[in-house]
């Protein structure tokens, strides 16, 4: 455990409490949404995964049906 959760206390609390602290602390950085800004990198990265994801529709859902009823009638 780190030297930080021990200081701040968060090493006597049980687990449902520390579930808790992480759900209060993920919404406030959550609120804070518009005030960080991406590195250029960052945003090359997003927009190949977006150009790559546009480019390749996947697998519709009738496919899926169809190889997941194939597959049980095996």
């Amino acid at each position: 455990m780190s030297p930080m959760l021990k200081s701040l206390g968060i090493d006597r609390l049980n687990r449902e409490d520390r579930i808790l602290l992480v759900e209060e602390l993920w919404d406030s950085i959550a609120a804070e949404n518009g005030t960080f800004t991406l590195s250029p990198e960052q945003d090359a990265e997003l927009d190949r995964r977006l150009a790559e994801d546009d480019s390749d529709p996947g697998v519709s859902w009738d496919e899926v049906v169809r190889a997941a009823r194939a597959k049980a009638k095996r």
